[in-house]
């Protein structure tokens, strides 16, 4: 050989040298971010797990304990086998050891990813049997496919905590007019018992003096406190940071006005018509 061959296959193994450094490199880097990936979406998930969490607290679900590992064997004192073995020695037969030589099985996978994973192919004969083969997944379309649900399950909880800041009695209003609805509603109640109090009074069932008092404080205080009790069972959000507001002088003022005010409008009433 040549000092010219020579030289010619000492390039040729020097560009085979530098191409493998440089498809080494970028397999290296490759790597980092798909770990920089993998170590992001891990931290997504337990953000997302502890909004989960939360949202579970609001609503006064606990998160499930997880399932109990199977018990010590009685007869050896050691931990029971997860999966019972057949005759042939492996765990749960065919589906135990799936991709092994000679077994058939299938590993459980979601319908979207049984598509990308286990491509099948029919057969000959026309049965429509899948054929299992081997099929090569991309690390990166993977992790786009968390990110993707990821970022679908961060827009869910977004959502779910927005409802969750809603009360359950007229969500879509604001506390102030929430406050005067349900107030000027127990006002009526209150106004509705009043003129049934006024029609007893007129067959002689309440006195003078019963009917006033209840007419002055009695009502008006089951209005006020049966206002603010469901202000506070309905009206409050499930999750939110400290009490919301509860407008006590304005349902007070409420109250204690509305009941009287109804008297009077009854007593104008009667007196008009006769």
């Amino acid at each position: 050989m040549s000092f010219e061959e020579y030289a010619a296959l000492a390039r040729q193994l020097s560009e085979q040298r530098r191409a493998g450094e440089q498809h080494a490199a970028t397999e290296s880097a490759r790597r980092r971010d798909l770990h920089a990936a993998v170590d992001y979406l891990q931290q997504r998930l337990g953000a997302q797990g502890q909004r989960l969490a939360r949202l579970g607290r609001a609503i006064g679900i606990d998160q499930p304990a997880p399932p109990a590992g199977p018990g010590p064997d009685p007869r050896t004192g050691a931990p029971g086998d997860t999966a019972p073995a057949t005759g042939d020695g492996t765990p749960d037969g065919a589906a135990g050891a799936p991709g092994r030589a000679g077994v058939g099985a299938y590993p459980e996978l979601p319908a979207g990813e049984a598509r990308l994973a286990l491509p099948t192919a029919v057969s000959p004969a026309g049965g429509g049997v899948p054929a299992q083969r081997a099929a090569a997944v991309d690390p990166a379309v993977e992790l786009e496919l968390a990110r993707r649900m990821a970022d679908e399950a961060d827009r869910h909880g977004h959502q779910a905590e927005l409802l969750a800041q809603r009360p359950v009695l007229l969500p879509t209003w604001s506390p102030l007019a929430r406050a005067v609805a349900v107030y000027a509603g127990c006002g009526a109640a209150a106004g509705v018992l009043m003129l049934m109090l006024v029609l007893a009074s007129g067959v002689g069932l309440v006195d003078g003096f019963t009917l006033g008092a209840w007419i002055c404080a009695g009502l008006p205080a089951v209005a006020f406190f049966g206002g603010y009790l469901v202000l506070g069972r309905w009206g409050r959000p499930a999750m939110v940071a400290g009490t919301p507001p509860r407008y006590l002088p304005l349902g007070f003022l409420i109250c204690f006005l509305l009941v009287p005010m109804a008297y009077c409008a009854y007593l104008l009433l009667v007196r008009g018509l006769r």
